[in-house]
């Protein structure tokens, strides 16, 4: 995998909201064989924020069906529920920094504004008219905070398995880091937890190559370093559905 630090850290992140299927399998074996082949650490995280379709039931049967691969881990499972506050500490770090800011607009709008921009033929891509609003005029009403994106910048990613892959930051838009109920997204949850948990590889199916564009950018406005990204092709039954959560063990 080219140049690589003293040690090697790889994690296999599962949502449990169902049993462990073929491709996200054959994704924890290649974090797992490259761990352990430089007698690094492999680590298992549980994405247990989807509230309503996490089930401890599906967690104990992806740990079972790692156990029957004969994938070990190290150390105990992390959930990343438990974290939040780690999450919102980091979201209120960026806000203090101005890396983020507040977002009042509410779905409604959002939508409203993407219709109109279709209606026009303009980008769909939301623009939002708080990030350069002055705190004296923030209303009293929920708000999401908003990742100020880098404006007029081409983003790059040297990807151990797609190569250069590039985008420009004006096709990007001010991610969400956290909901207006204050809950943290996938987005920032995945960056948080990955620097907190020192992975230093991250190897997943190329559905998450845009992704990673993305988490780069967090990395970037926290100043912390960006792991390896290797996004492998996905598996594809002979009429092209993709395996990774279509086929159970």
């Amino acid at each position: 995998m080219g140049n690589t630090p003293t040690e090697i850290v790889t994690r296999f992140a599962p949502s449990p909201t169902g049993d462990l299927h073929i491709g996200s399998a054959r994704t924890a074996l290649f974090n797992w064989l490259l761990a352990r082949r430089h007698g690094g650490k492999f680590l298992l995280r549980i994405e247990d924020t989807d509230f309503e379709r996490s089930t401890p039931e599906a967690t104990k049967s992806i740990l079972s069906g790692l156990s029957w691969l004969g994938i070990d881990w190290d150390g105990e499972p992390t959930s990343q529920r438990s974290l939040q506050a780690r999450h919102k500490q980091i979201v209120t770090q960026l806000l203090n920094t101005n890396k983020a800011y507040k977002c009042f607009s509410t779905q409604e709008e959002i939508q409203k504004n993407r219709e109109s921009a279709k209606e026009s033929g303009d980008s769909t891509l939301f623009k939002s008219p708080w990030r350069n609003a002055n705190k004296d005029q923030y209303p009293n009403k929920p708000y999401s905070v908003r990742l100020r994106t880098p404006e007029h910048q081409i983003l790059k990613i040297n990807d151990k398995v797609q190569g250069e892959v590039s985008w420009s930051n004006n096709q990007i838009d001010d991610m969400i880091l956290l909901r207006s109920d204050g809950t943290p997204t996938y987005m920032l949850a995945v960056v948080v937890d990955d620097h907190d948990m020192g992975v230093t590889h991250i190897i997943r199916g190329d559905d998450h190559l845009s992704n990673a564009g993305r988490q780069k950018l967090i990395y970037q406005a926290l100043d912390w370093p960006v792991p390896i990204f290797a996004h492998i092709h996905l598996f594809m039954e002979r009429m092209g559905k993709s395996l990774v959560k279509g086929t159970e063990l």
